[in-house]
């Protein structure tokens, strides 16, 4: 008798058993994440003692480097200057004004102290890496779990990594504060005069992208922002 109740015990666990989903395949395997890479440089610019005005020397450097692509619009710039408040400000302003002919905004925050008649100009870059998308790497039979598609998630990270203006925001956000007016006024006017500058082809997108439109076949990625 206390044979048969083992045997039937057996005979339901093996039955409960093969009930139960197996877990054969897992997320890990094919991770639908953006990849974010930054990197920080710090350039300095010098002005005459007391004065709000960039030497012409240094406006010519930092157009140069906004001209170049070591400063660019999709970069995360914070400037600090040295002197008394209304001062500090007014060159902070000055080289927000140069900056802005680049489509770059500026923003001011504390970024260390500012050696005495300089201004000091953090740069941000961040390299946004697309996830291998589509993923059909899961095979979609027989699936007992009844699991996502190694596919599901795919559009969503992938939307996000090329729509992102500004891929610093997606390593963290900006400080509360007033809104870059500048650009959008600019914008206006532009519109409003009849002189809007049509889009060229970007050679330094800061997203790894492919397949992207308008790409050379033959190269299947492109990376930029670097």
């Amino acid at each position: 008798m206390h044979s048969n109740r083992l045997i039937f015990a057996l005979s339901l666990a093996l039955i409960v058993g093969a009930c139960v989903p197996v877990a054969t395949y897992t997320d890990a395997e094919a991770p639908k994440r953006i990849k974010l890479d930054s990197s920080t440089a710090q350039f300095d610019l010098r002005f005459a003692p007391g004065s709000a005005a960039l030497a012409p020397s240094e406006a010519a450097r930092l157009q140069h480097l906004a001209a170049s692509g070591a400063i660019g619009p999709s970069d995360r710039i914070i400037v600090a200057a040295a002197g008394s408040p209304a001062l500090a400000n007014q060159r902070v302003a000055s080289v927000a004004a140069v900056l802005l002919h680049y489509g770059v905004v500026v923003n001011a925050a504390p970024i260390g102290q500012a050696p005495a008649n300089h201004a000091s100009i953090e740069v941000t870059r961040t390299l946004v890496t697309l996830p291998p998308c589509p993923n059909w790497s899961k095979p979609s039979n027989p699936d007992f779990g009844n699991q996502p598609s190694s596919n599901f998630g795919c559009a969503t990270e992938t939307n996000l990594g090329m729509m992102v203006a500004n891929p610093s925001d997606l390593a963290g956000g900006l400080p509360a504060g007033a809104a870059a007016g500048h650009p959008a006024a600019s914008a206006v006017g532009r519109y409003l005069t009849d002189k809007v500058v049509l889009p060229t082809a970007n050679t330094a997108l800061p997203i790894a992208t492919q397949g992207a439109p308008g790409a050379e076949t033959g190269n299947g990625t492109g990376t930029g922002g670097s």
